[in-house]
């Protein structure tokens, strides 16, 4: 069948980036999220407010993402509480749909009330879009806040895109915690 003989590469480039991200140990993903909290702190100066007044965040520092028709992503990162790393988490997703290229981003989530955290700790393999909805704001990370917006229980905010990816596609991110 003609559709395997490209599945076949996607497949090998998609599990070379879970591999090399698997490999990341604690340090180094504790060193990447500092980074990453700068990089959102500095998009707008309301983002450390709002982040002050979370109950928790979800990290991620660089999401890989590659896809020719079929495409993945994968990432680590770590979930904070009061200023303090609890517990690390990987994402992942699978999609599918008119896509081509690769790219990495950034991604804080934000659970703005206590109850959507409570939600997202007891039920490993959360999934976006599924498990809890949310707003995103993309990009310019507080130029798209809202009242609406800012009253959603979980923001996530995506931003330092890299790469170029031309993508339209179903998609649903799962995040599992990591056993270290």
């Amino acid at each position: 069948m003609k559709l395997n003989k490209y599945l076949y590469p996607l497949l090998l480039l998609v599990l070379s980036f879970s591999n090399s991200a698997n490999a990341a140990s604690k340090a180094e993903i504790d060193t990447d999220v500092q980074f990453a909290l700068t990089a959102f702190y500095n998009l707008s100066p309301g983002n450390k407010e709002l982040a002050s007044k979370a109950a928790g965040m979800l990290i991620f520092p660089s999401i890989m993402k590659a896809g020719f028709f079929v495409g993945g992503d994968y990432g680590e990162g770590v979930l904070q509480m009061n200023g303090k790393t609890v517990d690390y988490y990987s994402t992942a997703a699978i999609s599918f749909g008119l896509q081509l290229g690769a790219q990495s981003r950034s991604e804080v989530i934000l659970f703005m009330e206590k109850e959507a955290l409570e939600n997202f700790r007891l039920n490993d393999g959360w999934s976006a879009g599924i498990d809890g909805s949310f707003a995103v704001i993309d990009s310019g990370a507080g130029k798209g806040i809202s009242t609406d917006t800012a009253s959603e229980p979980i923001i996530a905010f995506i931003f330092s895109n890299k790469g170029l990816m031309g993508n339209l596609s179903l998609e649903g991110s799962k995040f599992s915690k990591i056993y270290r």
